[in-house]
Order: C-alpha cells, then sequence, then structure tokens
C-alpha cells in the first residue's frame, strides 16, 4: 500500500478523497517534525516513532570487502506496539467490519495534551529558575567566606601585632625598673659622701684650734 492508496482507504472515513489527503499528510508531517526535533512520537497500540544516534564505526562494503569507516549519524526508528504485534502474529483476530484495529485513545487524553505538555514546560521553568537561584546562593557563600576568611586574617595580625606591642612594653617597663633601682643605690653614695666632708672639716678645725692655744 502506498500513499495513494492509503488515502483511499480512509477517505470514506473523513468525508472525501481531499480530505483524507490532508489528514495523512498532517499526520506524516507532524512525525517527522516531532522525531528530527528529538522528540519521541508513540501512539498506543500501534508503536512509537524515535530518533536514534548511531556512533561512528567500521563496516565493510559488501562488493569489494573493504573495511570503510561510517561517520557517526542519527537515524529515525519505529518500534512496534504490543496490540500491533499481537495482530501480525496471529495471537489476536483482526476486528471486522468497521471497527477500528488500533485502541482508540481514552476519554479526556487527547483534550490534556495540550494542558500535559504545558505543565511539562512549566515545569522544566521552575527547575531552570530553582537551579539559578541555588548557583546564586552557593556563589554569594562562597563570597561571605572569602569575607569572613580575610577578616579573620585581619584579626590574627591584629593579635600578632598586639602580642610584640604588649612584648615590647614588657621590655620598656622592665628596662625602667632597672634604671630606677641602679639610681636608688647610687643616690645612698653620695649621700655618704656627703656626710663624710664636714667631718674632715671640724678636724680642721680642732687642728688649728690647737695650734692656737700652743702659742
Amino acid at each position: 500500500m502506498n500513499k495513494a492508496q492509503l488515502v483511499e482507504a480512509i477517505a470514506d472515513k473523513v468525508g472525501g478523497r481531499q480530505q483524507a489527503a490532508e489528514a495523512v499528510d498532517a499526520v506524516l508531517d507532524a512525525v517527522v517534525r516531532a522525531v528530527v526535533s528529538g522528540d519521541r512520537v508513540s501512539v498506543t497500540g500501534f508503536g512509537s516513532f524515535e530518533k536514534v544516534d548511531r556512533p561512528a564505526r567500521y563496516a565493510r562494503n559488501p562488493q569489494t570487502g573493504e573495511r570503510v569507516r561510517v561517520k557517526k549519524t542519527s537515524v529515525p526508528r519505529f518500534r512496534a506496539g504490543q496490540g500491533f504485534k499481537d495482530l501480525v502474529s496471529g495471537s489476536k483476530k483482526l476486528p471486522r467490519g468497521g471497527e477500528v484495529a488500533v485502541k482508540k485513545a481514552p476519554k479526556g487524553s487527547l483534550s490534556g495534551g495540550a494542558s500535559a505538555t504545558v505543565k511539562k514546560a512549566a515545569a522544566k521553568k521552575t527547575t531552570a529558575r530553582k537551579a539559578t537561584g541555588t548557583a546564586k546562593k552557593a556563589t554569594a557563600n562562597r563570597a561571605t567566606a572569602k569575607k569572613t576568611t580575610g577578616t579573620a586574617k585581619k584579626a590574627t595580625a591584629n593579635k600578632a601585632t598586639a602580642k610584640k606591642t604588649s612584648a615590647a612594653a614588657k621590655k620598656t617597663t622592665a628596662t625602667t625598673a632597672t634604671a630606677k633601682k641602679a639610681t636608688a643605690k647610687k643616690a645612698p653614695a653620695q649621700k655618704a659622701t656627703a656626710k663624710k666632708a664636714p667631718a674632715k672639716k671640724s678636724t680642721a678645725r680642732k687642728t688649728t684650734a690647737k695650734k692656737a692655744t700652743a702659742r
């Protein structure tokens, strides 16, 4: 069955050959565009269309047997649904008359498709926003940590400077105390010298008095 025959097969069900051709074209175009963009098109009871990536590999030319390198590529793949497989294998009988071989979509699933897509898009946006917010918080935390580290280093430097200043002050205090002690020791010696000086004068006076008396 080719495309023209497919159109003829469904023409009576959709109201004419023109409507059938437009319906077939619209369905095929939607499937192709979705698969090319990387989406998976799944039809319950029929199968699914998806894009598959094939890595680079080596193959052999069937005519010459020469080994040829095949580049990385992407190919479409169709996987038949279980209902389709059962009908082809004969485990289930094909419905007669005007009954549809493929299971019909559950009620509400077709009308809810658009809303489900919108919900998924909204969920992705929310996840992206949360990720961005988390990244900003992490950056802020890093900046705060750096500032805290800088403050801690400054505090440590200030403590070291304070210790050095305290040590210098202690040394100065010790030097001052030593100087005071040395000054205190020298002062009594000077006083003793001062006391001895008057004694010599009195001895000289006595000697002079004795000489005068002898005359």
